[in-house]
């Protein structure tokens, strides 16, 4: 099932729904613990999707792919990297990537995100799976050159629009062996399958929630394969993953 936030024709309130063929129904309740179904009977154009969910943190994951450490000269970790994005850096799909104009090279990082569904401490990676509630598509926008000068990710993963999340959460989802491709432009720059991760989704969360509690709604972001590339003002940036959706940002210049 897709969950989604949208906004409804001449209705300012920011509502959570679900997705049935190209129908939106609003959802009453909590997704996270009680919810109803409402009648989808709202044609999905008739709507603008926002970021599908307002997570309490964003928890990443650095150096999953060997390719992506390759291109980057860096070792390859023994245990997996942590880093934290603000909640301020989310925006959905359609909505502006903002260039700083401290930086001059900042870099696309299409990745796949695991939405947790109930509260997680130092669980044992076979009960990984039975914690997620569902899965999105997630672009880690990276000022690179901001995080070689400073030696830390903070500045360089933490301006606001650099969290693309979206289009909607899917529950249907076997993240096994699925394709991830990002395009600039129309142009392939990102392509690669989830069971190229170094370390698997099971190992991740064990991993995570033995150093910190993960609650309902939080966001886990699991690495980007080789490709990452520049960005620049007047791009548009297509981040997809096979079962899920496709991610679409134009990249703007900031000021």
């Amino acid at each position: 099932m897709r969950f989604i936030r949208y906004i409804q024709e001449n209705q300012p309130e920011i509502k959570t729904g679900w997705i049935y063929d190209d129908l939106v129904g609003e959802i009453e309740g909590n997704l996270f613990s009680e919810y109803r179904r409402l009648e989808a009977d709202v044609p999905i154009e008739r709507v603008k999707l926002l970021a599908p969910l307002q997570p309490g943190k964003i928890v990443a994951v650095g150096l999953n792919y060997q390719d992506h450490a390759r291109e980057h000269d860096m070792d390859l970790p023994e245990f997996p990297g942590l880093f934290l994005k603000p909640t301020s850096s989310i925006i959905g799909t359609g909505e502006g990537i903002v260039l700083p104009p401290v930086s001059n090279y900042v870099e696309h990082e299409c990745e796949l995100a695991l939405i947790i569904g109930k509260r997680m401490k130092s669980i044992m990676p076979e009960e990984a799976f039975s914690y997620v509630f569902g899965y999105t598509v997630a672009n880690d926008i990276t000022a690179r050159d901001l995080a070689e000068k400073d030696g830390l990710w903070a500045r360089a993963k933490g301006y606001d629009t650099f969290c693309p999340l979206g289009p909607w959460i899917e529950t249907d989802f076997e993240p096994a062996d699925a394709m991830l491709t990002c395009r600039v432009n129309s142009e392939l720059r990102q392509m690669a399958s989830t069971r190229d991760m170094v370390f698997s989704i099971p190992s991740i969360l064990a991993f995570i929630s033995s150093v910190m509690t993960l609650e309902p709604g939080d966001v886990v972001m699991t690495g980007t394969p080789a490709g990452t590339s520049a960005l620049n003002p007047g791009d548009v940036v297509e981040s997809q993953i096979e079962g899920i959706g496709q991610l679409v940002n134009p990249v703007v210049a900031g000021i």
